[in-house]
């Protein structure tokens, strides 16, 4: 079915939803996973994380603040999302700025997740070189031993919220004439759209 600009809602998070929405229902592996592109003093680079939903606009990921992500970030807050869906042909793109969620947000998150993640996040020296996985995992069992209640949630470790200055929609279409919609908010704040060539 054709993204037309008529058609689309001038909302661009209900379009997101629906569309992630129809994701899981159509089963896509993983459909909370996209891309987070960042550079830095060392370059570009782009890896996989987990989306954590929508905040006040924003789209909030999760990660070790020492890492080569957060060393980007810190260089140069923009960064950039992909989101692809092969089952349901739709892709979605994200740019704009990302800043640190507070800490009691963050605190909040980790709360929920389980004990096994909560000890990986504390014990690993993410993106940093290490000697063995024996190593990593020695690691984990002395922060299992150090805290067999509650673990603590690293000093260096929480959330991440990306605010979009634009938005970009992709369908496929068979004839390789595919769909782009961005949406982008002009000084006012209000969101329009403009349609890009394939």
């Amino acid at each position: 079915m054709p993204l037309l600009e008529n058609e689309a809602p001038d909302d661009p998070y209900q379009l997101f939803s629906k569309w992630f929405g129809e994701a899981m229902d159509a089963g896509a592996p993983q459909p909370d996973a996209m891309t987070l592109a960042t550079s830095g003093e060392e370059g570009p680079s782009a890896r996989m994380v987990l989306y954590k939903g929508l905040q006040n606009g924003a789209f909030i990921f999760y990660s070790n603040y020492d890492s080569r992500k957060g060393r980007d970030l810190g260089h140069d807050r923009r960064a950039a999302l992909v989101f692809y869906w092969s089952v349901t042909r739709h892709q979605v793109r994200v740019y704009g700025t990302v800043y640190k969620l507070k800490r009691e947000l963050s605190a909040q998150y980790f709360a929920t997740r389980p004990r096994g993640a909560q000890l990986s996040a504390l014990a690993s020296p993410q993106s940093r070189v290490v000697r063995s996985r024996d190593v990593l995992e020695k690691r984990v069992l002395d922060a299992a031993a150090a805290h067999p209640d509650e673990v603590p949630m690293p000093r260096a470790w929480g959330g991440y919220a990306l605010r979009p200055i634009w938005i970009e929609f992709w369908e496929n279409r068979d004839d390789r004439l595919h769909d782009r919609l961005r949406y982008f908010q002009n000084y006012k704040g209000a969101w329009r759209t403009e349609r890009l060539a394939p």
